[in-house]
């Protein structure tokens, strides 16, 4: 039923959007110029019709993150998730750098083998930032751009640089700890009552992945995603910012940062609702992306 790339404890997950997205999780080769080899990257693709509306995960997560609302959208159009580099269920290769840059890289040459048409490009907390540095190299790859409770508006973490050997190894050693990572899965949703045990398996699955400790620290210690508010007005697709009017990860304020940064940008409040909109109000934000990328007039600028 599941892939045999998964971990094997993803044979626990109970509840069946969660067991229906793991089990149709694929791997393809990508080739790109980051090593000489291809990377075995993970995906799922549902649905057919329209542009194609592409999710990027947030920070050390995965697509599984995205098992309530892709089922709502592929009953409408052609939807995909990818693993970004160094994350979910894709291949950490030993030699491969990751960071902000090396992830763009990787997403470019998955986006020209796979889809290789303008697409509908959603960004979830650092995912948003992700987007956004893509949209900004790659604009001709970009219909229409949505950001939901999008990273991307504060200076890189000085700690960051610091996670060398040991402290790097005690630091994803607490980041891995099944208390530590319920408690953030608490924090991230308005109504706690979301943060079940499959909830917490499926943010955590990707943990038991080969080098998961070693390319945090890698990526953590690039710097990860900063400050992108500067280059914001350089985005000329127009974009949905979708934001939970209760997130208390990331705050309130960046939303409206980001849309005042933007050029065409409207922004939606998801109300009773926390840092991930599409996991807590999957049909709401579902269709708050449909109807933007549906519609035919133009935003009006911020």
């Amino acid at each position: 039923m599941f892939p045999s790339f998964l971990p094997a404890s993803v044979q626990q997950l109970t509840e069946p959007n969660s067991i229906d997205l793991a089990s149709q999780i694929q791997r393809v080769d990508i080739i790109t110029s980051l090593v000489s080899r291809s990377i075995a990257t993970s995906y799922v693709c549902q649905g057919t019709g329209g542009l194609p509306i592409v999710f990027l995960h947030g920070f050390d997560s995965s697509l599984l993150e995205f098992r309530r609302i892709i089922p709502i959208i592929a009953a409408q159009q052609q939807v995909w998730a990818i693993d970004l580099l160094g994350f979910g269920f894709t291949e950490r290769l030993a030699d491969c750098p990751f960071s902000s840059a090396s992830i763009c890289t990787h997403l470019q040459a998955f986006w020209q083998t796979m889809i290789n048409q303008p697409m509908i490009l959603v960004g979830v907390s650092m995912g948003g930032a992700a987007a956004i540095e893509f949209t900004l190299k790659y604009p001709q790859a970009v219909d229409k751009l949505v950001l939901i409770d999008s990273a991307g508006f504060s200076q890189p973490p000085a700690m960051g640089k610091f996670l060398i050997q040991p402290l790097g190894k005690l630091a994803t050693k607490f980041l891995s700890s099944p208390n530590v990572r319920q408690g953030v899965s608490e924090k991230a949703y308005f109504d706690r009552a979301f943060a079940t045990a499959d909830a917490q398996l499926c943010a955590a699955l990707h943990l038991e992945m080969p080098r998961w400790s070693q390319t945090l620290i890698d990526f953590t210690r690039s710097g990860g995603y900063g400050y992108l508010l500067d280059r914001l007005p350089e985005i000329q697709q127009e974009t949905s910012i979708v934001w939970g009017r209760q997130d208390r990860i990331l705050g309130t304020k960046p939303a409206q940062q980001f849309q005042q940064g933007l050029p065409q940008s409207q922004l939606h409040w998801v109300e009773k609702c926390g840092h991930v909109p599409h996991l807590e109000q999957p049909e709401i934000t579902a269709q708050l992306i449909l109807n933007f990328i549906n519609r035919s007039s133009k935003l009006v600028p911020a």
